[in-house]
């Protein structure tokens, strides 16, 4: 469990709190990212922290290698993540001018920065909504099973483009007839 002090910062006599450490998976996250995440491993984080007028302000990033699911399929897919995130942690309730002015606030309990919870959900945040195994991107495999498949939108924009209105073919019948009865 990643926790630091928010006191400590505060208090320290350094501009700056670095940390630079390799974070442990805990149980409860891969529990509650089931869906979305099979494996991490290698995650890493590094940062600095520093106090700021009522806030502890910590800037991380964080390296990770993931293995999810596949959007089409949800075969395995390995996925290396690399990104960067900043949040803004204070012990007391923020004032409406505090959350327009910041992106993000966190309002610690105890004294405790729960940097561990912030890197699980941000790892989960960077997750791309497409994600491929490499023989999906290759040959630009769909999902298909009995009576159904799933296209891409290009061949779904052709296949309207060919496709008769059925309401016109109605009426191209009537036409027809109405043709028919004249020549006879």
């Amino acid at each position: 469990m990643l926790e630091l002090s928010f006191s400590k910062i505060r208090n320290s006599s350094e501009p700056l709190t670095h940390i630079e450490r390799d974070v442990e998976m805990r149980p409860e996250f891969f529990k509650r990212s089931k869906d979305l995440l099979i494996d991490a491993k290698n995650v890493y984080v590094s940062g600095d922290l520093f106090y700021q007028e009522t806030f502890v302000t910590g800037n991380f990033h964080v390296t990770s290698d993931l293995v999810v699911p596949s959007s089409r399929s949800l075969q395995p897919v390995k996925y290396h993540e690399d990104f960067t995130f900043t949040e803004n942690y204070i012990d007391r309730k923020p004032t409406k001018e505090e959350l327009e002015d910041n992106d993000t606030i966190v309002k610690i309990d105890n004294d405790v920065i729960d940097l561990q919870t912030a890197i699980e959900d941000n790892m989960l945040l960077n997750i791309p909504t497409t994600i491929l195994t490499p023989e999906e991107k290759e040959k630009n495999i769909y999902p298909e099973g009995q009576g159904w498949e799933v296209v891409s939108e290009s061949a779904f924009e052709e296949g309207k483009k060919n496709q008769v209105n059925p309401a016109f073919a109605k009426l191209k019948v009537l036409f027809d007839n109405n043709e028919n009865n004249k020549k006879k």
